[in-house]
């Protein structure tokens, strides 16, 4: 009986000892499991972030081919190395062009020239010179996308006098809406005379006529028509600009003139003209 009890006591002290052993042991690979847990859930956190970087980095160059397949049209384009229009504007500006004199589109060989063309017409359209001589009352230019005005002497002044006429309140109104449109736009106001000398109690000479002229277009223009002063420049040229020979009285009242010169932002002023029918 004793013998019996004594290999009893031996077998479960034996199985005792290699249960812990296994404890042990499982319990150091339940360790590990859990590092390699940690460690997998940390890798795995890393490259969710990583993942998140790059979709985000997907979307943002998405959002842009987007954007510029959108604003394609808007785009800015050279234009024989002096200007940029959109070709939102080469659009407008062509279906002005189905308006335009066709024998003067025959002449355009660039597209500086259509655009001039474009916006001359469509300057015209909105000063609405029906009633006016265009020859002799006003004439419009674009020199290098400067667009220049000129009025007549009659238009504006009486004979040797630098008072705006009232008669010439109906273009200063049409001229100030087309200034005062376009933030950008700066305006020189030139006075030119013919070469008949001129002496009063208030006027010394040509030079002062001229000058005094431009001055009165410009206070008209900011007093009764809003146009912000800093955006004008008023300059007399006396007769020394002509633009033709001051021999007869029909080419002096040519020399007699005012010029509006606005050097536009293109793109903003052409949208300004519109190009509706």
């Amino acid at each position: 009986m004793k013998k019996i009890s004594i290999a009893v006591f031996t077998v479960i002290m034996f199985t005792s000892c290699v249960s812990k052993k296994k404890y042990v042991a499982l319990e150091q690979e339940n360790g590990q499991i859990k590092s390699e847990l940690t460690k997998t859930r940390v890798e795995k956190e890393d490259l969710e972030a990583k993942f998140d970087a790059i979709q985000a980095r997907v979307d943002s160059y998405n959002k842009k081919i987007n954007s510029l397949t959108e604003e394609n049209d808007a785009m800015l384009v050279n234009v024989d190395n002096i200007a940029v229009i959109s070709n939102d504007t080469k659009k407008a500006m062509r279906k002005t062009l189905q308006n335009v004199d066709q024998a003067k589109l025959a002449e355009a060989k660039t597209l500086k020239d259509s655009m001039n063309l474009a916006l001359s017409y469509n300057l015209n359209k909105s000063l609405d010179n029906s009633e006016l001589n265009e020859d002799e009352d006003i004439s419009i230019d674009i020199n290098e996308t400067v667009v220049m005005i000129s009025i007549s002497d009659k238009m504006l002044f009486n004979t040797a006098s630098y008072k705006v006429s009232n008669k010439a309140n109906d273009i200063l109104q049409k001229l100030a809406n087309v200034i005062n449109s376009e933030p950008s736009v700066e305006v020189m106001v030139e006075g030119h005379t013919d070469s008949r000398s001129i002496r009063t109690s208030k006027i010394a000479d040509n030079w002062d006529l001229s000058v005094l002229r431009a001055t009165s277009v410009v206070r008209k223009l900011q007093d009764d028509y809003g146009v912000a002063p800093e955006k004008m420049i008023a300059a007399g040229r006396s007769s020394y600009k002509p633009i033709a020979e001051n021999d007869t009285n029909d080419n002096r009242a040519k020399n007699r003139r005012t010029r509006i010169v606005i050097l536009p932002n293109l793109d903003k002023f052409f949208a300004l003209m519109g190009t509706e029918e």
